[in-house]
């Protein structure tokens, strides 16, 4: 049995993801990611998603076979797509893994019809939205799925107090993240690079220009500090673009700020910074960017929504404030630039930390063990 046991938790699975999302973040980058390592370790992958969304075109750069299904909108239409091809591809499926609301609620509805075809389901929870303690959420987390992932502890509690959900059905698996790619650089050499003035002192935010994760309030921050040494770079795109631009100009920020759009590799915008924040106010697990951050070796400044206590000690790893409170980003800003030596201390712990908890191996491990267990 012992040996039954141990050749059957490293058997291959073929796992296939669905995302309802269109839009392009660190949820649909952890999906990538994740996929792309399980196919290393020779499980096979199959990604549903919407045909418009990024990460279809984004998941066939990464070699991850996609198949386009109708998963937008929770349909009679798209309940039957889904339905027929769970049905068609049954006996070659071994676990379905969730990401968004409306993908599984499809993916739900289609296994209660099938019945004894039913595929197992695991439920992966990325964002810290409050989930209505009602019974048909009740029955998509405690029935429907087989196991739930969070992307960090307060996510998981979040889950298990609002829902009554089993604790042994919850479980929290951050992001992993590439840390041999994210380390340390040579700031002045980072700031040539990009074209980034290497006297003055870069303040940088990483997200998509969403409105929750805070960038009117970074602004607001750079503007009260009014420190002619002070610059900030926003790296990432989104529907808050334009408000954003508007912003900059209305605060007199346009010498200041600099908007440098979507980019596929990071990393040498982290090597170029002083110090990293994200002041998110909603919707967070725990970032991937904040984690990039600290393996970096940065400073990072961020709030406490989601599970981003389980990563930032508050005067240890990062330093945590409150959200919407540019007053008090302005002054942790200031404090960091000010004194460099405690800016050190923070940003050499966050990369400690970050080497030893975030890596993804660790994040593929558990994941892995997870579908292993539910398939």
């Amino acid at each position: 049995m012992a040996q039954y046991n141990t050749l059957l938790s490293h058997r291959s699975l073929h796992i296939v993801h669905t995302e309802a999302s269109c839009g392009w973040g660190g949820q649909e980058i952890r999906i990538l990611e994740e996929s792309r390592g399980l196919m290393e370790r020779g499980h096979r992958i199959t990604l549903l998603c919407p045909a418009e969304a990024t990460i279809f075109v984004r998941a066939r750069d990464w070699g991850i076979k996609t198949i386009a299904l109708p998963l937008k909108e929770k349909r009679w239409e798209n309940f039957k797509a889904v339905r027929a091809w769970i049905l068609a591809n049954r006996e070659d499926i071994d676990i379905i893994n969730t990401h968004s609301s409306t993908d599984s609620w499809l993916v739900a509805v289609a296994n209660l019809s099938l019945r004894y075809k039913a595929v197992p389901v695991v439920r992966t929870r990325h964002i810290s939205a409050p989930v209505k303690n009602s019974f048909a959420n009740r029955w998509l987390y405690g029935k429907a799925a087989a196991h739930i992932v969070t992307t960090g502890e307060g996510l998981r509690h979040e889950l298990i107090d609002g829902l009554g959900l089993n604790p042994e059905r919850v479980q929290s698996v951050f992001t992993g993240i590439n840390t041999k790619r994210f380390e340390p650089g040579d700031k002045v050499a980072a700031r040539v690079k990009l074209g980034l003035d290497v006297n003055a002192s870069w303040i940088g935010i990483i997200a998509t220009l969403r409105s929750w994760k805070g960038h009117k309030y970074l602004l607001k921050a750079i503007s009260e500090l009014n420190d002619p040494r002070v610059r900030l770079v926003i790296v990432g795109d989104g529907p808050q673009r334009d408000k954003l631009n508007r912003l900059v100009v209305e605060l007199g920020l346009t010498r200041v700020v600099r908007f440098a759009g979507q980019q596929r590799d990071v990393a040498p915008w982290l090597q170029a910074l002083d110090v990293f924040a994200l002041p998110s106010y909603a919707n967070e697990g725990v970032s991937q960017a904040v984690m990039q951050a600290m393996a970096v070796g940065l400073p990072v400044i961020t709030t406490p929504i989601g599970s981003s206590a389980d990563v930032i000690k508050p005067g240890l790893t990062g330093v945590l404030v409150p959200p919407k409170d540019s007053k008090a980003l302005a002054e942790t800003i200031r404090r960091l630039l000010d004194n460099p030596k405690e800016a050190e201390k923070i940003g050499t712990a966050a990369r400690a930390f970050a080497l030893e908890n975030c890596g993804i191996e660790r994040m593929l491990t558990r994941m892995e063990a997870v579908f292993q267990r539910c398939a």
